[in-house]
């Protein structure tokens, strides 16, 4: 069997001193250096190179998600594990999007952080079942208030205006101007609003403000 290096990054003694003898205790496992803050975690990873780097979310700075990051900007070829505490949504898709391959809160069994080490490993992804749980319960909650309130209801005054001012065809700049806006600020509105609604494209923005009469249908002119 092929042994697996693991770097393990925490700023808690205690903590990082169980994280040690979990990974020590395994023959498959070598622990090639241990850190307490971020700064250091990515001065092992670029020297010793492990296969595998666990960080803690909340480690004095850089924290895990900013290591997570330059680790992706900069290519180093580790596969990154989160410890935290975190259940929230926020955190996992910051991590998602950086490419995290594992994610394992604190308080899970041991026996997860040694499956996550060795999936990630492998090149697979691994998630706490208390954490697969959560999310679970949190879309079924955003699903179940979707169908009680109309998507149309959810949006701003705002976002209500914008929405009339593109399906009328005007540009972001145009509509920036008119309701003396910044650029951006109308394009997070417009984000906001097609987000909300689940439209992808101008012309499903459209039809959605026609079918709400938003916007009424341009009349044709008789033939002549």
């Amino acid at each position: 069997m092929n042994t697996i290096t693991v770097l393990i990054a925490d700023d808690h003694p205690i903590f990082r001193k169980g994280l040690r003898e979990i990974i020590t205790a395994e023959p498959s496992l070598k622990l090639v250096a241990e850190v307490e803050d971020g700064a250091r975690a990515l001065q092992a990873i670029r020297s010793q190179r492990p296969q595998v780097a666990v960080l803690d979310v909340d480690m004095p700075e850089p924290d895990g998600i900013s290591v997570a990051r330059t680790v992706k900007e900069e290519r180093l070829p580790v596969a990154v594990v989160l410890l935290t505490m975190h259940r929230n949504e926020r955190f996992f898709n910051a991590a998602l999007d950086l490419g995290v391959a594992g994610y394992v809160l604190k308080d899970s069994p041991a026996a997860q952080l040694l499956g996550a080490i060795r999936e990630v490993q492998r090149g697979g992804s691994y998630l706490s079942p208390r954490m697969l749980s959560q999310l679970v319960d949190d879309f079924r909650s955003r699903v179940k208030s979707t169908q009680r309130t109309p998507r149309f209801a959810t949006l701003t005054t705002r976002e209500k205006e914008v929405l009339k001012v593109l399906a009328e065809g005007n540009s972001v700049k145009e509509i920036a101007g008119g309701l003396n806006l910044s650029v951006k600020t109308v394009e997070a509105h417009k984000f906001n609003l097609m987000r909300k609604l689940d439209i992808h494209n101008k012309a499903q923005l459209v039809q959605y403000a026609i079918q709400k009469k938003i916007i009424q249908i341009p009349s044709q002119s008789a033939p002549q």
